[in-house]
């Protein structure tokens, strides 16, 4: 076996470095140019002081202002500001988990999506109250994806989801009248109570964040995941790699983008056909290439092994190598940067959605109904593409990372039973993970999730931060960039445990998997709920008593922040390395950090030094051991 060896930052940023000199050769646009133009940042932005929800204004708030037009005073319009900006991110994700319920009724014997787990969509059923005896499994697919489908916008009670909490938690959501109804509903509220003339009182609304952001990771998010098992097939342990070498400069490259599984597997489908190989060998390549950028690489890489080309602030960086035919892309954290970039290369832009349309792509609307032809059509595109590449402006970083992947509920239960020694039966339990909390052997979990933020040095708090933590016993499960950038650096190699303290490099060893366990896309943050749900079940304790904390060091969107708010709702501590915009008001910032712990027994904690943060995680998983007396 080959020495291992993590990558640096700096080797990244040199690579990235080196590639944009190719984009300054071709007059490229790059996000870090871009930057430099919008710096310094908007104060009355940051702070969240401004308010534009009607035409009296804009207004923004100064000591010689202190109340806007309507006579709202600051804590007011930060704390609308704050939830409006959770409601767009639980509607974001909330609207990917529809998506998949559509793909899900689509679902057929002989259609272009199949159901690959049906052990899975059978539980989902008894779940939902669906009748399964002597029923065509597709039949109980279709019935399923409908309950789903009123999950959202269903006129009474309250998400099916809920009930997978402890009763502990579920009484608290119930008392604290944050219980999420209809999905669609919450959001609604959401807008409703931040139009003018509505509420302005701090508590009102961080408790309608809090439901908001609710609706989506017990709701909308966990529907997602839990559909996109049932028909792609549920993560189980897979082999890939990871970082910008896995680009092969003989080959069609397609690098899929975005966050909907539908598509991107369909890609696969297609890339993988000996038809289409041998087009593409016939156009003068030795063959196809798929790899993943964001959310869509992190499902596809789960269930395919397919590679990781990067993370968010990469997604120019896979046009910059030269050697892309097509990115193809779906919904969120698209650049719109990507349509004008790839006109400088050769590169084709294609662009599949109505939600997410942007302007100089190839524009191929992708529905599940024709997503087989959809997707053949682009794979086609893709291959014709290959002969109008410019050698000269070809460059891939030699460098990548082996990564071990796939860590959903249902694997890490089946890795762990059979971690430690005892007489207990306990097979599809977390108790060896609990036993390995309790007797020392581990200090606790970090659940570390989120985004590249330029406001950050790209990957660093997530790397940096990791290291620290497994170097201290602290176990990782990790999705969405987070994940990525932990793969690109190589501490989802197996090899990885030799960074470890004792304790863990022992896990490590036992159950045979890495110290940074991936659990998928961000949308899949709902499998963190479950697991935190059954360790809480299986231990008898509260989940907010658990020594687990989450941690989204580089987070920047509006998804982020919906997410924080119903991890925090669950009871899970949340640490930042990004300041929310809410600083402009000390009684929302105090509801956030302080205040909102007497309703959930959780609160956030923002820490700009990356340093501090991780060693105020530490301090806190190691308050919760000392309150258990472990």
């Amino acid at each position: 076996m080959s020495e291992f060896k993590l990558t640096t930052l700096e080797e990244m940023e040199a690579a990235t470095e080196r590639l944009l000199e190719t984009g300054a050769k071709v007059g490229a646009d790059s996000w870090q140019m871009r930057v430099k133009n919008q710096t310094p940042h908007c104060k009355f932005g940051e702070e969240g002081v401004c308010c534009r929800i009607c035409t009296m204004g804009p207004c923004r708030i100064t000591k010689k202002a202190p109340r806007g037009i309507c006579g709202c005073d600051v804590h007011g319009i930060v704390g609308r500001n704050f939830l409006r900006f959770t409601a767009g991110g639980s509607a974001t994700h909330s609207d990917h988990g529809r998506e998949i319920c559509h793909t899900l009724h689509e679902a057929a014997a002989d259609g272009n999506y199949k159901v690959k787990d049906e052990a899975k969509l059978l539980r989902l059923a008894a779940e939902f109250g669906v009748e399964t005896e002597g029923r065509d499994i597709y039949d109980v697919a279709h019935e399923v994806a409908e309950v789903g489908l009123l999950e959202y916008g269903k006129p009474f009670g309250t998400q099916v989801f809920l009930k997978r909490a402890p009763q502990h938690t579920q009484d608290i959501w119930k008392r604290e009248e944050i219980e999420p109804r209809a999905i669609d509903r919450e959001v609604s509220c959401s807008l409703h109570m931040t139009h003018m003339g509505c509420s302005s009182k701090p508590e009102a609304l961080i408790r309608q964040s809090l439901r908001s952001g609710l609706s989506d990771g017990w709701g909308g998010s966990m529907m997602g995941t839990e559909f996109s098992d049932v028909l792609f097939g549920t993560p189980h342990e897979i082999e890939t790699e990871a970082n910008l070498g896995v680009m092969n400069a003989d080959n069609v490259n397609i690098v899929v983008h975005g966050h909907d599984p539908s598509l991107s597997e369909m890609i696969c489908e297609y890339a993988d056909d000996p038809e289409m190989i041998a087009y593409a060998k016939e156009m003068g390549a030795k063959g196809i290439t798929v790899s993943g950028v964001c959310c869509t690489s992190n499902e596809v890489a789960m269930r395919r092994g397919i590679p990781m080309a990067g993370n968010f602030l990469q997604q120019e960086n896979v046009v910059l190598t030269g050697a892309c035919e097509a990115i193809v892309v779906d919904v969120q954290c698209i650049f719109p940067a990507l349509g004008p970039l790839s006109k400088c290369f050769h590169t084709k832009f294609v662009t599949t959605s109505p939600i997410a349309q942007m302007p100089e792509s190839d524009f191929i609307r992708f529905n599940a109904h024709t997503a087989g032809e959809n997707a053949k059509a682009i794979v086609k595109m893709a291959i014709e593409n290959f002969k109008n590449r410019k050698p000269e402006l070809v460059h891939i970083p030699d460098m990548k990372q082996k990564a071990v992947v796939g860590f959903s509920v249902e694997e890490i239960v089946h890795k762990l039973d059979g971690v430690t020694n005892t007489q207990v039966d306990k097979t599809g339990t977390t108790l060896p993970l609990i036993e390995c909390i309790t007797s020392g052997v581990l200090r606790g979990a970090v659940a570390m999730v989120g985004c590249n933020n330029p406001k950050v040095r790209s990957d660093a708090a997530h790397i940096g931060l990791m290291k620290k933590l497994i170097a201290n016993d602290i176990v990782l499960v990790v999705s969405g960039c987070s994940a990525q950038a932990a793969a690109k650096a190589g501490l989802m190699d197996k090899r990885a445990k030799d960074l470890c303290g004792a304790g863990l490099k022992r896990v490590c060893e036992l159950a045979d998997i890495p110290p940074v366990l991936h659990m998928g896309s961000c949308v899949d943050i709902s499998r963190m709920m479950v697991l935190a749900a059954t360790l809480a079940k299986d231990s008898g304790l509260n989940i907010s008593q658990l020594p687990l904390v989450g941690c989204a060091p580089e987070w920047m969107s509006e998804k982020a922040v919906s997410i924080g708010n119903y991890v925090v709702a669950t009871g899970i501590d949340t640490y930042l390395g990004v300041e929310p915009y809410v600083s402009g008001s000390d009684q929302i910032a105090g509801l956030l950090t302080e205040g909102v712990r007497d309703w959930v027994e959780a609160a956030y904690t923002v820490e700009k030094d990356i340093e501090k943060l991780g060693d105020m995680m530490i301090e806190r998983i190691e308050e919760k051991r000392a309150a258990l007396g472990i």
